[in-house]
């Protein structure tokens, strides 16, 4: 029996019932440009989810501009093909945007105080991936102790434990050699359920003592770096969807953009609190609104 019943209290109300939930196709009646998060709110690591496909091409071919926004430190075109694989080919969006990208090109342009002078990076990657470092003057080192420079692109958290990247940079953090995070996700999802993510590992580099610099949602600069390539839309016509309260709701929010969840991927109820509401609510990335439930 249930006891909060029985004394006359009410269950806590579910905080997702606050929100307005909505169809895609409504939101694309009153906005123009789409930024969509790709991992937990297009496709599941393994194969787009159900509806999410159609509900690009829709977007398309009624002439608004699709990005697909991505916390990863794999550069654009290692991205495009790893969603090629998994089925989602390149027309079905406008720019495929990863963190790494945009971090790629403020390494490129010198406007990162951190890379000034540097040339010996220590890379923490997923999968071996170096395409951060290609042609921007840097070199690889395994060395902690010699490194001017942390990248820290990925993690393997599903197999490596926490405290491997800890004794790895220790080192570093002691030197006070600076870091960028490129990829601010705190969480993955994995073949084997959630892991640590890269921004994990950059919060256990500050930890240690180290300084970082973050690139990658929630914060501007691949908003403005997006942005940018799409025109300069007006913001209040532009709609950030994804599947976390911390990455894309707060982003999207401190942009200037609607801010869509979508309860696939990460997210759910529990998340939600006052300050980081989203606008809107999407059971998942799909056209029409027969799944909806209007509150």
């Amino acid at each position: 029996m249930n006891w909060r019943h029985r004394c006359g209290h009410s269950p806590a109300p579910d905080p997702v019932s606050k929100v307005r939930r909505m169809s895609l196709q409504n939101l694309a009646a009153t906005h123009d440009v789409f930024l969509i998060d790709q991992f937990g709110t297009v496709h599941d690591g393994t194969h787009p989810y159900p509806g999410a496909l159609d509900a690009l091409y829709q977007l398309r071919a009624m002439g608004k501009q699709v990005a697909l926004l991505s916390n990863s430190g794999r550069r654009a075109g290692p991205n495009a093909e790893r969603l090629a694989k998994i089925g989602v080919p390149d027309d079905a969006y406008d720019l495929n945007i990863s963190s790494g990208e945009v971090a790629y090109h403020m390494l490129a342009a010198g406007i990162l105080p951190e890379a000034t002078g540097a040339s010996r990076c220590l890379l923490i990657s997923r999968d071996h991936d170096c395409s951060m470092l290609e042609g921007n003057g840097l070199t690889m080192t395994n060395d902690p102790q010699e490194c001017d420079l942390v990248i820290i692109g990925g993690s393997e958290g599903e197999k490596v434990p926490l405290a491997d990247y800890r004794t790895l940079l220790a080192p570093a953090a002691a030197r006070r050699v600076p870091a960028l995070c490129v990829n601010p996700d705190l969480v993955m999802l994995t073949p084997r359920g959630q892991a640590f993510g890269a921004g994990r590992i950059a919060e256990l580099y500050i930890e240690l003592g180290g300084l970082v610099r973050w690139i990658g949602k929630p914060f501007p600069s691949i908003y403005d770096y997006t942005l940018r390539l799409l025109g300069d839309p007006p913001r209040e016509r532009v709609v950030a969807i994804g599947d976390s309260v911390r990455h894309d709701i707060k982003g999207a929010r401190a942009a200037g953009c609607h801010a869509v969840l979508v309860l696939t991927g990460i997210a759910g109820p529990a998340v939600l609190d006052d300050e980081l509401h989203p606008d809107m609510i999407l059971p998942g990335l799909r056209w029409d609104a027969r799944a909806v439930r209007e509150h």
